[in-house]
Order: C-alpha cells, then structure tokens, then sequence
C-alpha cells in the first residue's frame, strides 16, 4: 500500500518572509524554522510544527512524498526539508521530474513533445510579455528550464485590466496566466503538476493520491487527487474555488502549513486502515 503525498511548496507548506508579513493570523507569532537559504540569507520557512508533522509523515514507509511547485530546480534545491529525503520531485510546474535529485529525461522528452504540439513557441510567449510589461512596475523577466516564462512585478502597480488582457490573449495560443505574489507566471496549458503526478504514482504504485496548493497552477493538481485541500489565502481562495474533492481551510497563512500536514497525516491513516481492512 502506497500513498503519494503531492504538495505545492510555497504559500502551502513554505513562507517567504514577504508571504509571512502579509499573511500571519496568529497574534502570538508561531515558532519558525528556516528552511531555505540563498545567498547566505534566509529566504523560507515553516513553523517548527509544521516541521515535526513533516518529519512524522515522511518517516512513514507507506508513504511517498513529493514536492510539487513551479520552482525551477535549483530554486528547488535550495530547500532543506526536516524528515526523509524525496525520492521524487516535481518542479517547472511538472515541466521536470527529479529521481534523488537529477532530472528524468525520459519525462522531460514527453513534455517537450507535447508543447510542441499543442502549445505557441516560448519565445513568442517571452517577447509578448516584454513588449506588453509597465516598466514602471517590470522588475525582472525570467524564463525558466526553457519551458515557461514569468514576470517580477510591483504588484500594486500591476493593473487588473493588463492582467486580464494577458490571459486573453494566452489562451488560444495554449498558455495560461497566473499571479502569485509578486511574480505573474505564462505556462504553456499542457505543463501541468498533475501529468507528473500520474506519472509519479504509476512508477510507485500508490493507491491513494492526496494534494494541496494555493494557485491557479495548482488547481489541475487538486482535482487529479483523490482527496485535496487548499489554505484559506492565495489565487484559489480569492477565486472561492472547489471542487467536490477539495477541501477548502479557513486558516490562512503559514499555520495553514501546520493544518495541510495534519490533514495528509490523517488521510494517509485511514487509507492505510481502509486497504487493512
């Protein structure tokens, strides 16, 4: 009996310190754990709770946890998780698939396949997106592992209306628009983290799947599980999106973190009782 725990990592389980100072609920601040360094700063953290849940779940043998998120890979691997190491990763928005660390390139082909396919060329994408941007609120433009590409912006001086004029003007080419803090991300449709988490629970043969996340890139991952759940901030809970499979939390902010891995715990067990049974 295998479960495969598939999570979104930041605004889900991790919190910049920008993410924390908008979105801490509890007036007696949380203890905290570093979890991310870059450039010798620290850059990410979950409660020491949610650490230990962590830690608690991952020692379980019938359970295979993977990171999901549309971090690059070695925006990735900056993280240092407590508790066992993954064995599988997902990041570039299912765009890569890591086995201990080292991209497949089996999955990586697929997917190079299918954008090819069904999508408009990256580049197109990029230059869209160069020659549209506000340099007034333009901080930085990425593109990344070649497969999508995203945007840092001053968010409060990012209009809604260029927003939605973006996304309109991405989604007969293929891509979709997604605003997560202070990034707007353009990824092609069929880049998606729950192809790679089919594809995760094939090779290891779980039974049951469970996720969560905050974003609308999350939203494919959600549905494709058994049983999901999404904190009470982010894209979803701004959108007042469900889904018959999703559960939607109240609680916003990092202690979200502590409540999502609870709720992996506690599913995990009664799909361990249940296959027992």
């Amino acid at each position: 009996m295998t479960v495969l725990v598939a999570s979104d990592l930041d605004r889900t389980l991790i919190y910049s310190a920008a993410a924390l100072g908008l979105t801490m609920p509890d007036p007696v601040a949380p203890r905290l754990l570093c979890v991310e360094v870059h450039e010798s700063k620290p850059l990410s953290y979950m409660t020491e709770t949610a650490a230990g849940l962590l830690a608690e779940l991952t020692a379980d043998p019938s359970v295979v946890f993977v990171p999901t998120t549309t971090r690059t890979r070695k925006q990735y691997q900056r993280i240092r998780f407590p508790g066992r190491p993954a064995h599988y990763a997902i990041c570039a928005n299912g765009g890569q698939l890591l086995v201990d660390g080292v991209p497949d390139r089996d999955w990586r082909r697929q997917v190079a396949a299918r954008l090819a396919l069904e999508c408009a060329p990256l580049e197109e994408v990029h230059a869209h997106l160069l020659a549209t941007a506000d340099p007034a609120w333009l901080r930085k433009a990425r593109v990344a592992e070649e497969l999508f590409a995203y945007l840092v912006v001053e968010r409060a001086l990012v209009s809604d209306e260029w927003l939605k004029a973006l996304a309109q003007w991405a989604e007969p080419r293929g891509w979709t628009v997604s605003l997560q803090g202070r990034k707007i991300y353009a990824v092609p449709r069929p880049l998606t983290k729950s192809a790679a988490m089919h594809e995760v629970a094939r090779r290891t043969g779980a039974t049951t799947t469970l996720a969560a996340g905050d974003s609308l890139l999350d939203a494919d991952l959600l549905l494709a599980a058994d049983a999901a759940w999404r904190p009470g901030h982010g894209e979803l809970a701004d959108a007042q999106w469900h889904a018959p499979n999703v559960t939607a939390l109240s609680t916003a902010g990092v202690l979200a973190g502590e409540e999502i891995l609870r709720e992996f715990g506690r599913a995990a067990g009664r799909a361990a009782g249940a296959l027992r049974d």
